[in-house]
């Protein structure tokens, strides 16, 4: 069959902060993508902000190098495609392993290979996909090479990968500072005998299959991401598989429901460096980005109009984890961070509040983001949105903030499924690495949380490596409290093992909640007599209402409790003159951390100045009431 020597299409895979997007950036810089003049900043490919705030990679971006051979040859193109090393973002991996020939599986030298590198490895090697090893951070201190890279062989027997797959090449690299060896360098060195990634780009020329295409097959090309442009309306990135794409042809858009209609291409572009550039044509193995198609979505086909044939559409896991998002149902609503603001009205009309904004919103996400499901409830108002994890939630929430929504967002839940009449919950393999010292702290906390210990392993180093398998409801609220109990110095990462029958009932949170009894302003003499009861979340003068959570209470019960009450001042000053007492300062809880503390009873209020915690239900008298019935039932 002919194939395309010209071009090569390949996907970095890692763990989380194993520094591929660094990689990508000096692969970038070496190969001339930028001009000399360029202010370049690091990790180019991180374009969200909140990828920046993070460090982390949330979405999957494709980036196009122009490699010139050593030889003297013809250049050849290397689209690089850097997907996101977190298993809650795993749709978009599964769409970048769908454009690509080979992966390029990246490893700390220090941590080996972690969760992450496990759930895309295990995509890679189904899609029977050959795979390079980049063993990077060579020059870490605490480096151990000749470990990891058996860890990874391991990893490989313990995937089921066929014998091709296992002889894998390997190069060991220096991200940081760009250079790369196919000889092993010593522990916490950078590679001596390269000045450059070379290596790299040869290994990667040799050993990723270029695509291969029948001249007679009709023309097929596979949606895998979306943009969007002010000008030119919803942009596809698709990969040709067959046939040739051009500007202005008339194409046939298979949808996911079958259904076949005839568009025409109105704007051709291909990715150079990290901008796109106007392009006449598009063969088979190019990913290239087409405009026209104001309604099309992930995984349908552009196929020749006298012989459409669909492609596979793209698959992804199940939702593990799914959480009530709805309008803002505060006394607070439309009002700003202190809950003050001097004109409510003026601050209404920047926000958005409505229950057709937030839907809209929603739906907007549904197009780009496959792994994410959006269902009805009983409320108007309020949606069930199911995602891969936590986190994915709450990034997703974040930008929604970011956007000007107020949002109710419920406690997160895990979504069940019925096997063989019995109900089935999601569970994690959690990965642990702690100092010694810390290890009976974290075994106690895993088996509160009904956690199965599979593997645990002692490096010689003072820090032991512990593997759970952990229901995935144990794991909601568990980060705070794991690093409180390590001191901060435990890392602990987690990947989605699958479902197992329902582990029964959890205690995970065993502290109440201080919850305010009226409206008002927080004051420094309430907080002072409050602050021995618990830990206070609100600082002097915030505004809170009847129903809001303050602090945490140091017993297992909910207190109400009156944050706003003033010093009765009298002529008898000399009194209490010489008392002096400090207000502890409160704890400030993230977004992440409000939606861990949250019980079934309490919710988080997301406005773009404040995250806070309140009551489902507000007035006092009637959570008294219902607290009571539930109680007489039993």
């Amino acid at each position: 069959m002919p194939t395309r020597h010209d071009i090569r299409n390949v996907a970095i895979v890692a763990h989380v902060d194993h520094g591929k997007t660094t990689i990508v950036d000096a692969m970038l810089k070496q190969a001339g993508a930028f001009a000399a003049h360029q202010q370049l900043d690091d990790r180019m490919m991180d374009s969200n902000d909140l990828e920046r705030e993070k460090g982390i990679t949330i979405l999957a971006k494709n980036t196009a190098v122009k490699y010139h051979p050593k030889d003297g040859g013809a250049p050849i193109t290397i689209n690089i495609i850097d997907t996101p090393g977190h298993a809650d973002f795993g749709g978009e991996v599964e769409r970048g392993l769908s454009m690509v020939d080979a992966v390029v599986l990246l490893v700390d030298a220090s941590e080996g290979p972690l969760p992450q590198t496990r759930f895309v490895l295990r995509k890679a090697l189904q899609a029977k996909m050959p795979v390079i090893l980049c063993i990077n951070k060579t020059d870490r201190p605490d480096s151990r090479i000749d470990e990891v890279v058996n860890e990874t062989y391991d990893l490989f027997l313990d995937l089921d990968a066929d014998e091709d797959q296992i002889e894998f090449p390997i190069v060991y690299a220096c991200g940081r500072d760009g250079v790369a060896s196919l000889t092993k360098p010593e522990d916490g060195t950078v590679p001596a005998d390269s000045e450059n990634l070379e290596p790299f780009f040869s290994t990667i020329l040799e050993h990723v299959p270029a695509p291969v295409y029948d001249d007679e097959a009709p023309l097929q090309a596979h949606v895998t991401n979306l943009d969007a442009d002010n000008f030119l309306g919803r942009i596809a990135l698709v990969r040709v598989e067959q046939g040739e794409l051009r500007k202005g042809q008339t194409v046939a858009w298979i949808k996911r429901d079958g259904t076949i209609s005839n568009v025409r291409i109105t704007e051709l572009m291909m990715t150079e460096a990290l901008t796109r550039k106007p392009a006449e044509v598009a063969g088979p193995g190019d990913i290239c980005a087409v405009a026209g198609f104001p309604e099309i979505m992930i995984g349908e086909t552009l196929a020749d109009p006298e012989n459409p044939i669909a492609l596979p559409l793209i698959s992804v896991d199940e939702p593990a984890i799914s959480m009530t998002i709805g309008t803002n149902t505060s006394p607070m609503v439309g009002r700003g961070g202190t809950g003050k603001g001097a004109d409510a009205k003026s601050a209404v009309k920047d926000r958005k509040v409505t229950a057709r904004q937030v839907k809209d919103r929603l739906d907007r996400e549904l197009i780009g983001n496959v792994s994410l499901r959006v269902l009805d409830t009983e409320r108007p108002d309020a949606w069930e949105v199911q995602g891969r994890g936590e986190l994915a939630l709450a990034i997703l929430v974040e930008q929604m903030r970011r956007e000007g929504f107020e949002l109710t967002i419920g406690k997160p839940q895990v979504v069940t499924q019925e096997v063989d009449g019995k109900v089935h919950e999601p569970v994690e393999r959690m990965t642990i690495d702690v100092p010694e010292e810390h290890m009976g702290a974290v075994t106690q906390l895993m088996g509160v949380r009904k956690g199965r210990m599979d593997n645990m392993s002692n490096h010689g180093s003072g820090w032991v490596r512990m593997e759970f398998v952990v229901p995935s409801r144990g794991l909601i609220g568990f980060r705070t409290e794991f690093l409180t109990n390590t001191r901060g110095t435990g890392i602990a990462h987690s990947i989605h093992e699958g479902h197992e029958p329902w582990f029964g009932p959890l205690v995970t949170r065993n502290n109440g909640s201080l919850v305010a009894d009226r409206s008002g302003a927080v004051t420094p003499f309430a907080m002072i007599n409050l602050q021995e009861r618990g830990v206070l979340f609100t600082e002097p003068g915030t505004e809170v209402y009847e129903g809001m959570i303050v602090g945490e209470n140091s017993r297992s019960d909910d207190m109400d409790v009156n944050i706003t009450k003033e010093k009765k001042l009298t002529n008898m000053r000399a009194a209490s003159a010489d008392n002096t007492e400090n207000v502890i300062p409160p704890r400030k809880l993230s977004l992440e951390q409000s939606l861990e503390f949250c019980r079934d009873d309490e919710c988080v209020e997301v406005t773009p100045e404040a995250v806070r915690i309140r009551k489902v239900v507000l007035d006092q008298k009637e959570r008294s009431r219902t607290a009571s019935r539930a109680k007489s039932a039993k």
